[in-house]
């Protein structure tokens, strides 16, 4: 899945400052986009890119490029525990798949999460999108009933308010949720992709334009209140149904899919149009990224047939421990704070935004809180060029792990770790290692296997990744206890 961030920030708060007292706190706002590809963006992939995209390639003119960012997973769900915690994924009971619309709570209510530490500084924090991360719907007689409160979502999580969707578009129930409640009876079953209980009036086309619409028009409300705001929107495109609305429709050189990737990088300008025209852009940081690549079940081949890459030079796709899984766009606009048109070329994950937010604030995170978050704020105002994070662990669909230090990849699997091939099994069966070693400076497309030259970098990063998983977080601080068991080894 992939997803579009925005931080909106009121002022520069330097690193250094390790209270909230005598700050000035800025807003923030957050755009994911799902299931958007590295390679769907044309400044990122010029020369292998058939998709418009302008208001993404306006932005990177704008501000700093990072080359190599990566979501936590290569699928949904779990990135965004990641997102929203500061902590990887495999840490939890899930550790491997996706929840599914009526799944459970992912996040432990005593957990503090990115908007609860903005509540605790002052902050109106608010979600509009696809939440994916399991609620806990009402029941009668015990059997589930849709017309009760919802438990344990959004707002029990942090966030003052909520509108959006329980999960993925192809995931029923099809209806929109404020706060605790749908805002319609369900009435009736639809179906896109999975057939499930829907509201009349519920439609897949019209969910990107109706967030939208609802996060500009939270922005430019809290945009004249005194009190800072945290706005996640994690949007629901371009992952399947692939829906682009008419006025969309035919726009793009390889069909519906680049059409519904331009109407989301539309999106994206309407979001920062919303900033610009509330008359806080100077004070706004934007960051436009995804939650993972593009799925491959969307038409790849025939996109790569017309000279459509959507993971530009990388291997793999969506679910795959490969970088075509999880390196996603990360671009980085704040006027007059980051530099136009500059590049980090340092590694970073989408669990810093929580150290990041945290920075920003001046608010020191406890030590059982965002134990695998770096923050990037000296990498986005210029003060580092150097890598920020020791280790960087990826993660696939299938639960197979990945840990990237420097230029090295260790790989624990034979194959894509996801639904590329060879799958892991398949590769097994061709005689394949069972470790894969990369060397991503001279070989971005993991096509040449160094485990068997270098055994000495296998085992040192195979001895760093039992260590996070051993200490229980990838960061200084206290030791702490995983949710579950964890096995490195899937096969």
């Amino acid at each position: 899945m992939k997803f579009f961030v925005i931080l909106v920030l009121s002022s520069f708060v330097h690193m250094g400052i390790s209270s909230a007292e005598n700050v000035i706190k800025p807003n923030i706002v957050y755009i994911l986009c799902d299931d958007l590809g590295y390679g769907d963006i044309h400044c990122l992939n010029p020369d292998r890119s058939k998709v418009k995209t302008p208001q993404a390639d306006r932005l990177a003119e704008q501000g700093m490029t990072f080359t190599d960012a990566h979501s936590s997973s290569s699928v949904c769900t779990p990135t965004r525990y990641t997102v929203l915690t500061g902590r990887y994924n495999w840490r939890t009971k899930l550790q491997k798949g996706v929840l599914m619309g009526y799944g459970k709570p992912l996040i432990d209510r005593e957990r503090l999460t990115v908007p609860g530490m903005l509540k605790q500084a002052g902050y109106h924090t608010a979600c509009i999108g696809k939440w994916h991360l399991g609620l806990n719907f009402g029941e009668t007689k015990g059997k589930r009933d849709l017309s009760k409160p919802i438990a344990d979502g959004p707002v029990d999580r942090g966030f003052d308010y909520y509108y959006g969707i329980s999960a993925s578009l192809d995931m029923p129930p099809y209806a929109y949720i404020k706060d605790r409640q749908f805002t319609q009876a369900l009435t009736t079953e639809k179906k896109w992709v999975r057939k499930g209980a829907a509201a009349e009036d519920f439609e897949a086309v019209d969910v990107l334009p109706e967030l939208t619409k609802k996060a500009c028009a939270y922005i430019a409300d809290r945009a004249k209140k005194d009190a800072p705001f945290f706005l996640y929107l994690p949007l629901a495109s371009p992952h399947t149904p692939v829906v682009p609305t008419k006025e969309w429709q035919g726009k793009s050189e390889i069909g519906p899919y680049g059409d519904f990737v331009m109407q989301t990088d539309w999106a994206l300008g309407q979001v920062v149009k919303a900033i610009d025209d509330a008359g806080i852009a100077d004070n706004t940081l934007v960051v436009f990224t995804s939650d993972n690549g593009c799925a491959p079940y969307v038409g790849v081949k025939e996109f790569e047939a017309k000279g459509h890459y959507p993971s530009a030079n990388l291997r793999g796709y969506k679910a795959d421990v490969w970088d075509g899984g999880h390196r996603v766009p990360f671009i980085v606009r704040w006027k007059g704070k980051v530099k136009a048109g500059s590049q980090y070329d340092g590694t970073v994950c989408l669990a810093d935004l929580m150290a990041t937010s945290a920075d920003l604030v001046g608010v020191k995170l406890p030590d059982n809180a965002g134990e695998d978050s770096v923050s990037m704020l000296p990498a986005m105002v210029g003060e580092t060029t150097e890598s920020l994070r020791e280790g960087t662990v990826h993660h696939s669909f299938g639960g197979n792990f990945a840990i990237r230090k420097g230029k090295w990849k260790l790989i624990f699997c034979a194959g894509s770790g996801g639904w590329a091939k060879p799958r892991d099994k398949e590769a097994l069966k061709q005689g394949l290692p069972k470790v894969q070693l990369y060397d991503m400076d001279a070989d971005i497309g993991e096509k040449t296997n160094l485990q068997a030259k270098h055994p000495e970098v296998v085992a040192e990063l195979t001895q760093l990744l039992e260590t996070y998983i051993a200490n229980g977080r990838s960061t200084a601080g206290l030791k702490l206890k995983n949710d579950a068991p964890i096995k490195i080894w899937k096969n």
